[in-house]
Protein backbone atom coordinates (compact mmCIF):
# COMPACT_ATOMS: atom_id res chain seq x y z
CA UNK A 1 0.00 0.00 0.00
CA UNK A 2 2.80 2.41 0.89
CA UNK A 3 4.61 1.75 -2.39
CA UNK A 4 1.48 2.44 -4.45
CA UNK A 5 0.90 5.75 -2.62
CA UNK A 6 4.45 6.87 -3.38
CA UNK A 7 4.08 5.84 -7.01
CA UNK A 8 0.84 7.82 -7.27
CA UNK A 9 2.56 10.94 -5.87
CA UNK A 10 5.47 10.61 -8.29
CA UNK A 11 3.11 10.21 -11.28
CA UNK A 12 1.00 13.18 -10.17
CA UNK A 13 4.08 15.40 -9.78
CA UNK A 14 5.31 14.36 -13.22
CA UNK A 15 2.01 15.20 -14.86
CA UNK A 16 1.89 18.64 -13.22
CA UNK A 17 5.42 19.60 -14.26
CA UNK A 18 4.91 18.16 -17.74
CA UNK A 19 1.93 20.44 -18.38
CA UNK A 20 3.29 23.56 -16.72
CA UNK A 21 4.72 24.94 -19.96
CA UNK A 22 7.36 27.07 -18.34
CA UNK A 23 10.84 25.67 -18.55
CA UNK A 24 10.89 22.48 -20.60
CA UNK A 25 10.87 22.80 -24.35
CA UNK A 26 10.05 19.33 -25.57
CA UNK A 27 6.88 17.86 -26.99
CA UNK A 28 4.01 17.41 -24.55
CA UNK A 29 1.41 15.93 -26.87
CA UNK A 30 1.47 13.82 -30.01
CA UNK A 31 -1.53 13.51 -32.31
CA UNK A 32 -2.22 11.55 -35.49
CA UNK A 33 -4.17 14.44 -37.11
CA UNK A 34 -3.55 18.20 -37.27
CA UNK A 35 -5.21 20.44 -34.67
CA UNK A 36 -8.29 22.53 -35.45
CA UNK A 37 -7.82 26.26 -36.09
CA UNK A 38 -7.03 28.26 -32.95
CA UNK A 39 -10.01 29.76 -31.16
CA UNK A 40 -10.49 33.49 -30.85
CA UNK A 41 -10.23 34.42 -27.19
CA UNK A 42 -11.47 37.51 -25.43
CA UNK A 43 -8.42 38.84 -23.63
CA UNK A 44 -9.90 41.66 -21.57
CA UNK A 45 -7.94 43.89 -19.22
CA UNK A 46 -4.86 42.66 -17.37
CA UNK A 47 -5.47 42.07 -13.66
CA UNK A 48 -2.56 44.35 -12.81
CA UNK A 49 0.73 45.78 -14.02
CA UNK A 50 3.34 43.32 -15.23
CA UNK A 51 0.93 40.60 -16.40
CA UNK A 52 1.20 39.05 -19.87
CA UNK A 53 -1.44 37.14 -21.81
CA UNK A 54 -0.63 33.46 -22.34
CA UNK A 55 -2.91 32.43 -25.19
CA UNK A 56 -4.84 29.18 -25.26
CA UNK A 57 -4.04 26.15 -27.41
CA UNK A 58 -5.40 22.81 -28.54
CA UNK A 59 -4.13 19.98 -26.32
CA UNK A 60 -4.47 16.35 -27.37
CA UNK A 61 -5.68 13.96 -24.69
CA UNK A 62 -7.82 10.85 -24.61
CA UNK A 63 -7.82 10.42 -28.38
CA UNK A 64 -9.08 13.92 -29.22
CA UNK A 65 -8.36 17.62 -29.09
CA UNK A 66 -9.48 19.74 -26.15
CA UNK A 67 -9.12 23.53 -25.91
CA UNK A 68 -6.88 24.75 -23.07
CA UNK A 69 -7.94 28.37 -22.40
CA UNK A 70 -5.49 31.25 -22.16
CA UNK A 71 -4.79 33.16 -18.95
CA UNK A 72 -3.01 36.18 -17.54
CA UNK A 73 0.37 35.19 -16.13
CA UNK A 74 3.24 36.92 -14.44
CA UNK A 75 6.64 36.58 -16.10
CA UNK A 76 9.21 34.82 -13.90
CA UNK A 77 11.70 37.70 -14.28
CA UNK A 78 11.80 41.27 -15.61
CA UNK A 79 11.67 41.63 -19.42
CA UNK A 80 10.69 37.98 -19.94
CA UNK A 81 8.53 37.42 -23.02
CA UNK A 82 6.06 34.56 -23.57
CA UNK A 83 6.84 32.40 -26.59
CA UNK A 84 3.60 30.64 -27.52
CA UNK A 85 3.48 26.89 -27.96
CA UNK A 86 2.94 25.43 -31.41
CA UNK A 87 2.04 22.24 -33.22
CA UNK A 88 4.70 20.86 -35.57
CA UNK A 89 4.47 18.03 -38.06
CA UNK A 90 6.78 15.17 -37.06
CA UNK A 91 6.73 12.55 -39.80
CA UNK A 92 3.24 11.02 -39.90
CA UNK A 93 2.06 12.70 -36.69
CA UNK A 94 1.97 16.10 -34.98
CA UNK A 95 3.83 17.15 -31.84
CA UNK A 96 2.96 20.07 -29.59
CA UNK A 97 5.92 22.10 -28.41
CA UNK A 98 5.12 23.77 -25.07
CA UNK A 99 5.15 27.53 -24.74
CA UNK A 100 7.82 29.09 -22.52
CA UNK A 101 9.09 32.30 -21.01
CA UNK A 102 12.17 33.65 -22.78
Amino acid sequence: MKRSAILALVLAAGSITGCAGGYGYGYSYYAPVPPPPARVEVVGIAPGPGFAWVRGYWGYRGGGYAWVPGYWGRPPRPRAVWEAGRWERRGNRYGYREGRWR
